[in-house]
């Protein structure tokens, strides 16, 4: 059976001490008895605090991003062993902010996944198309070329450390939300992709986690469909209450 995780990526928000409130608030409220992986992405500077937060916990910390050298003359830049030095063994790749306001490219984040598998991090590898190409029938073309050119030249055995994470980018931010059909559909047709590239034990294998305006009064609904196995969760993810809500529902 594949693993059901919720991932809580905070973005740009929560400064140190919010941040070890609203981790202290999810420890003390998560219940123990939940079988779900759950995962939190703070920000650079608070990640070596609540990863330590956590530690011995039923939470786990990822980073929110990497670059692709080892070390270098990479001014704010934040490399991979640096990651791992503070506890962290998980990183974001992919995010629909990172595509469009920093101009990632699939071939750059070909480099991102190299530099992550090589230093034994997990990825929570994100895609999906915006809503031009929703509208014009393009969607389904869009993430299987993102999956094809940022992912698929890892070897089979890799795909035990990846994640995939489908963000239909004109739902996130915006309240709208695929419909749960929607969701389904296309995580069907994510994992008959891989099926193509790398037979059905891989395809089976891989947690495919939904991430476009989850909320805890939709989240019940679009968790149940047979191929979204959990969700990255953005905005709601920064009140645990909601947050905590949206990890029942799976």
């Amino acid at each position: 059976m594949r693993t059901k995780i919720v991932a809580g990526n905070w973005k740009m928000n929560k400064n140190l001490q919010e941040s070890h409130n609203l981790t202290l608030d999810i420890l003390s409220k998560l219940n123990a008895n939940s079988a779900t992986r759950v995962i939190i992405a703070p920000t650079f500077t608070n990640l070596h605090a609540v990863a330590n937060q956590t530690k011995n916990t039923k939470v786990e910390v990822a980073a929110q991003n990497l670059h692709q050298a080892d070390n270098g003359a990479f001014t704010g830049e934040i490399s991979a062993d640096m990651i791992k030095s503070v506890g962290v063994n998980i990183v974001i790749l992919g995010h629909s902010e990172r595509r469009a306001y920093f101009g990632e490219t699939d071939e750059l984040l070909t480099q991102k996944v190299n530099a992550a598998l090589t230093n034994d991090l997990e990825i929570i590898f994100c895609f999906g198309e915006e809503l031009k190409d929703r509208k014009s029938g393009k969607h389904f073309e869009v993430v299987e070329n993102q999956l094809k050119n940022g992912i698929f030249h890892i070897e089979a055995a890799a795909w035990k450390s990846v994640v995939l994470a489908y963000e239909p980018v004109w739902a996130i931010g915006t309240g709208e939300t695929a419909s749960p059909e929607q969701a389904q559909e296309m995580h069907d047709f994510i994992r008959k992709t891989i099926n193509r590239k790398y037979g059905k034990s891989v395809a089976d294998s891989v947690s495919i986690l939904y991430g476009g305006s989850v909320k805890p009064d939709n989240a019940k609904e679009i968790f149940s469909k047979p191929d979204v196995d959990g969700g990255l969760i953005g905005g709601a993810s920064l009140k645990a209450d909601d947050f905590l809500a949206i990890v029942d529902a799976v």
